[in-house]
């Protein structure tokens, strides 16, 4: 049975090959790990076929079984390496049974992605959660209890670009935004319920022009200038604080906040 099944797999092989340039290309591979402006975290996993299996398909089968499992396990570690708020990571917080236990059952609520079949019978997976879905983990608390702005305040921005270039900032699950004296004026407070599942409290990209690409900050968003970081925490200056002030920051509730690095 076994050399039966590598004759099948080579076949499938031979077959693949013979496909030559009509064959559809493969989709390009997604780096593991975090992956702050699309806001998910990803992992990859491998599965050699079972050879002891009766058929090829069973066979097949096996190496998906693996490939998931494989792939589950690394999205844990991935999970673990996430930075919180920029002093603590999540392997810290799951050192708590019920944190551990809430992340666990959220990993396994995984999302495939991508699968990959090699002429060898092997398979790879790519599976990923969403970010927003550990932040309600960490702060399960979905009371709004931080104000998000004027209701007679300016309307014409629908979300906010936050330049924090050329400061050393950590991208992590609850940046805050302070204002000139320390007080918060943006945290995960802020955010719905909804937006606490669905969105986060920020997305972080490379440049401006990938921020205003961003449908995370809508298509007139405001651009404000960060002057101090500490870890997740992004200062503004004075003049910048009161132009956020002086807005309606409604969009802040949905969590529309990009951050651009670098």
């Amino acid at each position: 049975m076994k050399r039966l099944i590598l004759a099948v797999l080579a076949c499938v092989s031979l077959s693949v090959a013979a496909q030559g340039k009509d064959a559809k290309p493969a989709e390009p591979k997604a780096q593991p790990g975090v992956n702050w402006a699309g806001q998910v975290v990803r992992a990859t996993g491998q599965g050699a076929p079972d050879l002891k299996a009766q058929t090829p398909a069973h066979a097949r089968l096996g190496a998906e079984r693996a490939a998931l499992s494989d792939a589950l396990r690394n999205l844990l570690g991935q999970v673990k390496g996430v930075s919180v708020d920029g002093t603590k990571k999540m392997g810290d917080l799951m050192e708590k049974d019920e944190v551990r236990t809430r992340v666990e059952g959220l990993v396994r609520g995984y999302k495939i992605v991508n699968r990959r079949y090699f002429s060898d019978g092997g398979v790879e997976v790519e599976i990923e959660v969403p970010l927003a879905l550990l932040s309600d983990v960490v702060d399960p608390d979905t009371t709004q209890m931080l104000a998000v702005g004027k209701p007679d305040g300016d309307k014409s921005a629908t979300g906010l670009v936050i330049d924090a270039r050329g400061l050393k900032v950590t991208p992590s699950l609850m940046p805050r935004l302070l204002d000139e004296g320390g007080k918060a004026v943006y945290s995960i407070d802020s955010l719905s319920a909804d937006a606490r599942k669905q969105s986060g409290v920020a997305s972080y990209v490379q440049s401006l022009e990938d921020a205003n690409k961003s449908l995370k900050a809508g298509e007139k968003p405001i651009v404000l200038k960060a002057a101090k970081v500490s870890g997740a925490d992004l200062q503004l200056a004075p003049e910048d604080a009161k132009k956020l002030a002086a807005l309606n920051t409604a969009f802040l509730a949905d969590g529309k906040v990009v951050i651009v690095l670098n």
